[in-house]
């Protein structure tokens, strides 16, 4: 592979080279904003974003085995991230594809230091699979996060640290990870966040007061006196 990007007449390169120019003619300013949202900001963005959406799920009425696997769904999201990020280290090892810059010349690079193999890119790798994990749990939240993994792959190309092709790698083992072993996580996580749901110190981590008091307020109270029906009444009389 790294004997194909090092020619300069295919797709790869040359849209490395489209997207890389717009650094150049982009003001000073803007480049260390892109820098900063493609090294950290998106990074940080979609933790929030997870975190987000956990605090809105966690506050839905509904039963503790509905909320405890909404937030398996959603617990899921950061551990695909990591399974993703292990499994894209013997991938590297292997292609052992150079970074762009230290094929081409004349690439406009913005973050320097990067001595490590290009393919696949570990932030569109580490974005597409909370991405792709967070749209199975919520869809409104998710396709944000697929914007937001979208727009770090755009990033990275920008910055010259990256070919398309390893952010497309990236988006492909990002999304097989979240969506492949998803059934697998929830089966596992499910039965331990319905025993951390029971638990009254920590509880509020699976479910709110509020929503464990709006499911309930239909619910009869052991020990309770249920009013009889108008018939039952006529019948006792």
């Amino acid at each position: 592979m790294a004997g194909l990007a090092a020619s300069g007449s295919n797709p790869d390169v040359d849209l490395l080279y489209d997207i890389n120019g717009l650094a150049k003619d982009a003001p000073h300013w803007l480049d260390r904003v892109v820098e900063f949202v493609g090294e950290y900001g998106l990074l940080l963005a979609m933790v929030l974003l997870v975190l987000w959406c956990w605090w809105t799920v966690r506050r839905r009425p509904g039963s503790a085995e509905e909320a405890a696997s909404s937030v398996a769904a959603l617990v899921w999201a950061p551990l695909a991230a990591g399974v993703a990020v292990l499994v894209n280290v013997p991938i590297r090892g292997f292609v052992e594809r150079p970074r762009p810059f230290y094929d081409h010349q004349g690439l406009e690079v913005l973050v320097s230091g990067k001595t490590d193999y290009s393919f696949v890119s570990d932030h569109a790798t580490i974005t597409m699979a909370m991405g792709v994990a967070l749209f199975v749990a919520n869809r409104k939240f998710g396709l944000l996060g697929l914007g937001l993994g979208l727009l770090e792959g755009f990033c990275r190309v920008y910055m010259g640290v990256h070919y398309p092709t390893d952010v497309v790698g990236g988006f492909a083992l990002g999304t097989a990870v979240a969506l492949l072993l998803s059934p697998v996580a929830s089966l596992l996580l499910t039965p331990v966040l319905k025993a951390v749901e029971r638990s009254p110190r920590v509880g509020w981590v699976v479910r709110s007061r509020s929503a464990r008091m709006a499911a309930g307020s239909d619910a009869v109270v052991p020990g309770a006196r249920v009013e009889a029906s108008a018939g039952e009444r006529d019948l006792a009389a």
